[in-house]
C-alpha cells in the first residue's frame, strides 16, 4: 500500500511551469536549436594527392570543405617548412600544357569536380611570391597604356587609389590593348583590339575602336577559370610564348577553350591581374590580409586546427650551452625557425642507396665531408655530446 501511495504521490504531482513560454512559439526557437546547439554531424573526408616540384607526390586526408590556403597550411606543417605566406597551391593539366595558380579561397574538391576524364590533371605545392604583390605595387602591374579611369576622375591616382577603383563595386577602370586571338575551330590567329569592363572582356571589330556597335562580346568570367600556358607556343602554336586562356567550368573539352596571347610579359601580367581583380574583387584583398590579422579574427566555419593542444604549447629553445633556454626574443625566434627549415630542405635533399644508409646527391660533397677532422658519420647521441664537451664551448 506504501508502494502504491508512493506511486500516486508522484503522479499527481504537478509539473514544473515552463519559465520561458515566449520561446514555444517564438519564430526564433528552430534558428536556436539548429544553429546554437553543437551538431553531431561530421564533416566528410576525402583523400587528395599534391605533388612538390621534384614530382613526389603525398596523399592527404582532407575535409570535403578544404581550401586551397588550408591544405598549404597543412603540407607547411607536415614538411617543417617555414611560412612566409607565398606558399601556393597550383593546378596543372599536362596534356594540354596549362595552369593556374588556386585562390586561397577556393574549395580544393570544387576545383577536382570540374576535371575531365581524358585530361591528366595534377595539384602541385609550390611557392608564387607575386600572388598579391600588386596590393603592395600596382602602378608597376597597370602601365598607362593600358589602363584608362573614368573621366570625373583624375588621372594622377595614388597606390591605393588604383586598388580602390579596382575594388569598388561601382567604377572599374578600362583595361585596353591588342592581344593575339586564336578562332575558334581553327588554327590560324588574329590580332585584335580588346577591351576590360565590368560586364566582360570584348574586341573591337573595327580598329581600336571602342563605340557599342563596333564591340564584341569575347567572354566573361563568373562560369570559367583563366590559366596561363606553360609551354609557350609549341602547342597551340600561338605567335608569342606570353599566352593565357579561359576554361569553362564544365568544359567538354579543349575545343571549349578562349586563347589569347600578348605580345609580352607585361602585358600578360596586366590583363590576367586586372581579370582576377574583377571576378574576385574584395576576397583577393581579404585574401591577403588574412595571414596579418591574427588568428583571434577566425570565424567558427573555418576549418580545425591542423595541430594538436601539445604542439600549440611549445615554446622556441636555445640547445647549444651547457643549459637550455628559452627564446623570448620574436625575432631570434624567427631566425632559428628559418634555419630550421633550411637543415629539413637539406635533410630532404638525401636518398638512400641499395643498403638504406644516407647518400647525398653530389658524391662529390660527400667525399669532402668524409675528409674533414670535424666529420663523424654514425655516432650516437652521448658520443657527440662526449666529443663537443671534450673541446669546450670554443666556436667551430
Amino acid at each position: 500500500n506504501r508502494r502504491k501511495k508512493k506511486g500516486d504521490s508522484v503522479l499527481e504531482s504537478p509539473s514544473i511551469p515552463n519559465p520561458f513560454p515566449e520561446l514555444c512559439c517564438s519564430p526564433f526557437a528552430s534558428v536556436l536549436s539548429a544553429n546554437l546547439l553543437p551538431k553531431a554531424t561530421s564533416r566528410k573526408k576525402q583523400v587528395i594527392k599534391v605533388y612538390s616540384e621534384d614530382d613526389t607526390s603525398r596523399a592527404l586526408e582532407v575535409p570535403s570543405d578544404i581550401t586551397a590556403r588550408d591544405v598549404c597550411q597543412l603540407l607547411i606543417l607536415k614538411n617543417h617548412y617555414v611560412d612566409d605566406h607565398s606558399w601556393t597551391l597550383f593546378e596543372q593539366l599536362t596534356h594540354t600544357g596549362l595552369g593556374r595558380a588556386i585562390e586561397d579561397h577556393e574549395l580544393v574538391m570544387e576545383v577536382q569536380s570540374n576535371w575531365v576524364m581524358e585530361e591528366e590533371t595534377k595539384l602541385y605545392f609550390r611557392k608564387n611570391y607575386a600572388k598579391y604583390e600588386f596590393f603592395k605595387n600596382p602602378l608597376s602591374f597597370f602601365p598607362d597604356h593600358m589602363i584608362s579611369f573614368p573621366s570625373e576622375t583624375n588621372a594622377a591616382l595614388s597606390h591605393s587609389g588604383i586598388l580602390q577603383m579596382f575594388l569598388s563595386s561601382s567604377t572599374y577602370p578600362e583595361i585596353h590593348g591588342y592581344l593575339h586571338a586564336k578562332e575558334q575551330g581553327k588554327k590560324s590567329w588574329k590580332k585584335l583590339y580588346f577591351l576590360l569592363r565590368r560586364s566582360g572582356l570584348y574586341f573591337s571589330t573595327k580598329g581600336t575602336s571602342k563605340e557599342p556597335r563596333h564591340l564584341q562580346f569575347f567572354c566573361e568570367f563568373s562560369n570559367s577559370d583563366m590559366y596561363i600556358s606553360l609551354t609557350g607556343k609549341k602547342i597551340s602554336g600561338a605567335p608569342t610564348n606570353y599566352g593565357f586562356c579561359f576554361k569553362p567550368n564544365k568544359s567538354g573539352g579543349t575545343r571549349d577553350l578562349k586563347q589569347l596571347c600578348a605580345d609580352d610579359e607585361q602585358s600578360r601580367t596586366c590583363w590576367m591581374t586586372a581579370i582576377r581583380l574583377l571576378k574576385y574583387g574584395m576576397q583577393l584583398y581579404q585574401n591577403y590580409m588574412q595571414p596579418y590579422q591574427g588568428r583571434s579574427g577566425c570565424s567558427p566555419l573555418t576549418i580545425t586546427p591542423m595541430r594538436s593542444i601539445s604542439e600549440n604549447s611549445l615554446v622556441a629553445m636555445d640547445f647549444s650551452g651547457h643549459r637550455s633556454r628559452i627564446i623570448e626574443n620574436p625575432t631570434e625566434a624567427l631566425s632559428v625557425a628559418v634555419e630550421e627549415g633550411l637543415a629539413w630542405r637539406r635533410r630532404g635533399c638525401l636518398r638512400l642507396n641499395s643498403h638504406g644508409s644516407p647518400i647525398a646527391m653530389s658524391n662529390m660533397g660527400m667525399s669532402i665531408h668524409r675528409s674533414q677532422s670535424w666529420f663523424h658519420h654514425k655516432i650516437s647521441r652521448e658520443e657527440a655530446q662526449r666529443l663537443i664537451l671534450q673541446h669546450g664551448l670554443v666556436d667551430g
